[in-house]
């Protein structure tokens, strides 16, 4: 990719560029980069061929700044057939997020039907004219392809998702890091309202019985409630063959700063 990266490695800092800016706050990160270097991370320090990425977790409790990184990991539980692992991540110094991945091993299905959801009908990413709306894609953060639906619209919203940067710079995207750069965006499409986006998300959650084939993934908005300011968003996440699993978030009630 010839696109600026989002982080720079010095030893073993990771260093933001420009293009890791979050909508929130000029000064501070962009979550999808957050869920995306920890993933990342994680999947390089403790990721085998014969597991699967199942579930990862990311809390935010803080906005991180343009100050170097670190990311800690620790083994929680490594056994034949599930492998727990846990990271921090920290900034300037500062604890600003932490995750948990949880590692399964591969094996057969067992016999027998079980229903699961239809699979969406929706047109490939080739066959969809690329999204100028500045929102959809935020300034060129990522490439975007509309289905159906849009922010802020009533009906159900379905889009296209594809890196157009490296998440660290010389480091390839893998499939599991490209479901994790683009999770967050979990949040802002489930919940966006006619008045824009009025919710921050503080974690993200991934569920993956596969990983992506492709480099378009998928998001359809299944859910979002809210009460009390405090919001709940989920969607399906899909690449080109089929389902690979969701993306779920919480979120709180929060004004853009200007």
């Amino acid at each position: 990719m010839t696109n600026e990266p989002f982080f720079k490695q010095q030893d073993d800092q990771y260093l933001p560029t420009p293009a890791c800016r979050g909508p929130w706050n000029p000064q501070s990160l962009h979550g999808r980069v957050i869920v995306g270097l920890l993933g990342h991370v994680l999947e390089a320090e403790h990721g085998e061929p014969d597991f699967i990425p199942a579930r990862l977790t990311v809390d935010m409790y803080r906005l991180p700044d343009f100050s170097p990184i670190a990311v800690t990991t620790k083994v929680v539980r490594a056994g034949k057939r599930i492998k727990v692992v846990d990271a921090e991540f920290i900034s300037g110094g500062v604890s600003m997020g932490r995750a948990s991945c949880q590692f399964l091993r591969r094996t057969a299905n067992p016999e027998g039907t079980v229903w699961t959801p239809p699979n969406w009908e929706a047109p490939k990413p080739g066959e969809i004219e690329p999204v100028n709306d500045p929102r959809m894609a935020l300034g060129g953060m990522w490439a975007m392809r509309r289905i159906t639906g849009d922010f802020g619209k009533p009906g159900v919203k379905r889009a296209w998702m594809s890196e157009v940067r490296d998440l660290v710079e010389g480091q390839p995207l893998t499939p599991f890091t490209r479901v994790a750069v683009a999770a967050d965006f979990a949040s802002p499409f489930a919940n966006s309202g006619d008045k824009g986006l009025a919710y921050i998300n503080s974690d993200v959650t991934v569920y993956l019985h596969r990983l992506p084939a492709t480099e378009w993934v998928g998001f359809e908005v299944v859910n979002h409630g809210a009460s009390d300011g405090v919001a709940v968003g989920e969607c399906f996440l899909y690449d080109e063959q089929g389902p690979i699993g969701s993306a779920t978030c919480t979120a709180l009630a929060q004004v853009m700063k200007r």
